[in-house]
Formats: C-alpha cells, sequence, structure tokens
C-alpha cells in the first residue's frame, strides 16, 4: 500500500514516520484490496493538552474513507483512527461476501 504522509506545523521524525506506515500496513490484512491511505499529522495552537490531529483517508476501490481524530499523542490518534478504519474495512468485506 501506498502511504502519503504530511506533517502540518512541525517536522515528523523518522519513527513516528516507521510507526504511521507498519500501523497502516496492518490494515491490509482486513481487507487486501487497499489502494493507498493519505495521512495527515498536524498540531494545533492551543492550551489544551489533547491538541494532536490525525486525518487518515483510505483509498479503496470505487471508495474512499475519511477518519480524524484528536488525541494527547500522535501515536494514540494514529491507533485510534486504524481501529475505526478496521471496522469499516471488516463491514465492507462482510457486506461483499454477502453480495455472493
Amino acid at each position: 500500500m501506498k502511504v502519503n504522509a504530511q506533517s502540518v506545523n512541525f517536522n515528523a521524525d523518522r519513527k513516528l514516520l516507521d510507526f504511521v506506515q507498519n500501523r497502516l500496513d496492518k490494515l491490509e490484512t482486513f481487507y487486501d484490496k487497499v489502494i493507498s491511505a493519505d495521512i495527515y499529522l498536524k498540531v494545533e495552537n492551543t492550551s489544551s493538552k489533547e491538541n494532536k490531529i490525525v486525518d487518515i483517508r483510505l483509498n479503496v476501490p470505487k471508495d474512499r474513507f475519511i477518519v480524524r481524530k484528536q488525541c494527547k499523542s500522535f501515536e494514540e490518534a494514529i491507533d485510534s483512527a486504524c481501529s475505526s478504519l478496521e471496522r469499516k474495512l471488516k463491514k465492507i468485506k462482510e457486506m461483499q461476501r454477502e453480495k455472493v
């Protein structure tokens, strides 16, 4: 799967980008037809501790899923977003099985 990662208002280190790649690669175990993923990592300028925002756009044939999570750390937000995507991919796979 092709992963495009962009960081807004900060420079992402290699360790964070590797975490993103590894976590998104796990999505292919739930649905093997994933084309690509665009991920946007943002830091919001607020006094709140939960100022890390992760947007993931997952492209699959004939569809696109968009998930946005805001947490205290990027790792936590990425995990939460990927869990949501896992549920969506399982649902699609189940719907395709029922059609056949």
